[in-house]
């Protein structure tokens, strides 16, 4: 698959690496341009590139930045994609890590209707939910009786099955947990989030979520992605 991945943090970093070693074709952007990932394509066998050139050039597209600055995505940088074109979201909102308070989410937007609303289109909710450690340790064949699992979510059929073909080729399990509108299941502060869990009690986890307590717990885990420092998600 040729895949595009905006943002070249510990997450995006992990995913476009993991993903080249997989087989698929991958592009790399960040908003310092292409030359500052030169070394950094050399050495995980992806193509350095141009935000419009990940994006334009990809079948799907992974946008793994900072919560707070999808808004400053380039406008037109969506507008031309076909419609066959797959958007994943990889984002997590952290307000007073990051982000600042968002007034819509605030009210109870899920996280990724408010990533779609930002970029005006149909995005799938998968990858936030594991740490880059995880990401980059953990991966296991089928079959493995030790594979943990990932979920997403989203509306359109076409764009999970080839997500779930991603999280399979990256060494797990996925689990479809229904439309973008349940995504906020594996937000900060679920039991769903980093907890490397496998399929039987991801599945029951994510059922067992509370939105209600999601947010105060997602503050107490503040302080971890505090000594991450700013390039995590």
């Amino acid at each position: 698959m040729r895949i595009g991945v905006i943002g070249a943090g510990l997450q995006g970093g992990t995913l476009a690496k993991k993903l080249a070693k997989a087989g698929h074709e991958v592009r790399i952007a960040n908003r310092r341009g292409s030359q500052s990932l030169k070394e950094f394509a050399k050495q995980t066998a992806t193509i350095a590139s141009a935000l419009e050139d990940a994006a334009t050039k990809s079948e799907l597209i992974m946008i793994a930045i900072p919560f707070k600055n999808i808004p400053s995505l380039p406008k037109l940088l969506f507008k031309d994609q076909p419609d066959s074109t797959t958007i994943v979201d990889v984002s997590n909102y952290y307000p007073s890590w990051r982000d600042g308070q968002i007034p819509e989410v605030e009210a109870g937007l899920s996280e990724s209707e408010w990533v779609q609303k930002q970029i005006g289109r149909p995005v799938v909710k998968a990858f936030n939910s594991i740490t880059f450690d995880s990401l980059e340790n953990l991966g296991k064949p089928v079959g493995s009786s030790d594979r943990r699992a990932l979920s997403l979510a989203g509306d359109r059929v076409q764009d999970k099955k080839k997500v779930a073909k991603l999280i399979d080729d990256l060494g797990f399990d996925a689990l479809d947990i229904g439309p973008l509108s349940e995504s906020w299941r594996q937000q900060p502060g679920t039991l769903a989030y980093c907890t490397d869990l496998d399929l039987e009690r991801l599945s029951a986890a994510v059922k067992a979520a509370d939105r209600r307590a999601a947010p105060e717990k997602r503050e107490e885990s503040s302080q971890a992605m505090v000594d991450l420092g700013p390039n995590a998600l």
